[in-house]
């Protein structure tokens, strides 16, 4: 089967291969043909990308302590609530039981004093503990509302990939992935190799239009590097080379001097 031809099954392919869900056979068939395949390897490499950054979305946030302390009142709470109910019938027991034969009307409103006093205090407790509750759920409305806000920001700050490239060498081993989001005009190059240049080198990227090559910066020592570029510069530019210069690359206006280490066909992408 063609996977380059059949753009949709490849897709879902590089997901699951990046996920782990592709296994035994398929996975080992799906790795041989990312290696004859630059576009099976961008595939797979941009779905690995994706997964990383969904990562880095997640909250992670441990509960405040005042939140179990909450919780262990309110759980030590409820006995006590309810021996206090049990308690009071009992009183009203003792006292019917202590006044004997007097019965009258003041007996019956010392009784109705003490259910009212009773009554009131757990009234008081549970208003006090209701409006506890509320409080709570109000804190935590805005923590939520927070978390949301900081989730949106984070949503905002993410990058819109829709050009990627892989970049090999002669033996087509993969040693750059480059990225473009138009959305912040950024390119992004990240070494999947294990080429380091000598220090008085630099590496330098070039776009490879049918005009000629065009310089779209020279790369730091860093595993990841962040290029400015606007979206004119590499729309439409069907493939990236990187060449080996002196320390700081060449000059403006100029081609590349030093050899062409890797290469490779950019690919618009709607991930």
């Amino acid at each position: 089967m063609n996977l380059i031809n059949n753009p949709e099954l490849l897709d879902r392919l590089a997901a699951s291969y990046a996920l782990g869900t592709l296994r035994g056979g398929a996975r080992r068939r799906f790795e041989s043909l990312a290696r004859q395949s630059a576009t099976v390897r961008a595939s797979a490499l941009i779905w690995q990308e994706r997964f990383a950054s969904m990562t880095e979305l997640q909250l992670t946030q441990a509960p405040s302590p005042n939140v179990w302390k909450r919780i262990e009142n309110l759980l030590a709470a409820q006995p006590v609530n309810a021996a206090r109910n049990e308690e009071t019938p009992m009183l009203l027991e003792k006292l019917r039981r202590a006044l004997g034969l007097w019965r009258g009307v003041a007996v019956a409103g010392a009784l109705a004093s003490v259910a009212a006093v009773l009554v009131g205090v757990n009234l008081s407790r549970e208003v006090d503990s209701r409006e506890s509750q509320i409080a709570q759920a109000r804190q935590q409305g805005t923590q939520l509302a927070q978390q949301n806000a900081q989730l949106a920001a984070r949503l905002q700050a993410a990058p819109e990939i829709q050009y990627v490239a892989v970049l090999a060498d002669d033996k087509a081993s993969a040693s750059m992935l480059v990225t473009f989001d138009p959305k912040h005009n950024t390119l992004t190059l990240k070494r999947v190799g294990g080429y380091q240049e000598a220090s008085d080198k630099s590496l330098q990227l070039w776009a490879l239009p049918a005009s000629g090559p065009k310089s779209l910066g020279v790369l730091g020592g860093d595993a990841v590097v962040k290029l400015t570029a606007a979206e004119g510069e590499v729309k439409e530019v069907p493939a990236l080379a990187i060449s080996l210069e002196p320390k700081g690359g060449v000059p403006a206006g100029s081609g590349p001097t030093g050899p062409v280490l890797f290469k490779g066909a950019l690919i618009p992408t709607t991930l």
